[in-house]
């Protein structure tokens, strides 16, 4: 297994830890998780970065990439409809969607990476993750919702764009 699919793989680890800290109503748990979250984010561009740069894209970085980056994302996202900051439907949208491109890929002989919308809608789900894990005050509320809905919007236009050509090519 090559380095950059070790650091893929790495990401795993910090979801436990995040997953238990957001059930700390503190604010310092509360800061440690986005500490946690965004390190595990940040390693998302880190493994890419040195697949290319060292030459080791392989097609099992091209799976387990996005398959880590979904739990990354769901994880939290599950967390926090348990507790009531953003509706369950909507995290059933994005879960729908990264199913669906999941499932998809599965049956493609060669694995993509990602597009400029794919790779949109990860920036905004990290920042509007990051948004609702933080304890910032009420005066934020309008701001993080409006960041959560964004990358809600991003999530179903880029499975969209990713599945429509696909389709034509058929």
């Amino acid at each position: 297994m090559t380095l950059p699919n070790w650091i893929t793989f790495s990401r795993l680890l910090g979801i436990p830890f995040l997953l238990y800290g957001l059930y700390n109503p503190t604010n310092q748990a509360r800061w440690i998780c986005l500490n946690i979250f965004l390190i595990a984010a940040l390693t998302d561009w880190l493994d890419g970065y040195l697949a290319r740069k060292l030459n080791q894209i392989s097609e099992l970085g091209k799976f387990l990439d996005p398959l880590v980056d979904k739990l990354l994302v769901l994880a939290p996202l599950l967390v926090l409809v348990e507790l009531g900051k953003i509706p369950a439907w909507a995290v059933f949208v994005i879960l729908a969607r990264e199913l669906a491109i999941a499932g998809w890929r599965v049956n493609q002989t060669t694995i993509s990476g990602a597009n400029i919308w794919g790779k949109l809608k990860t920036v905004s789900q990290i920042i509007a993750i990051s948004l609702l894990i933080a304890p910032l005050s009420s005066t934020w509320q309008t701001p993080v919702l409006i960041a959560f809905w964004v990358s809600v919007i991003l999530t179903v236009v880029s499975g969209i764009i990713y599945l429509i050509p696909q389709k034509v090519a058929e």
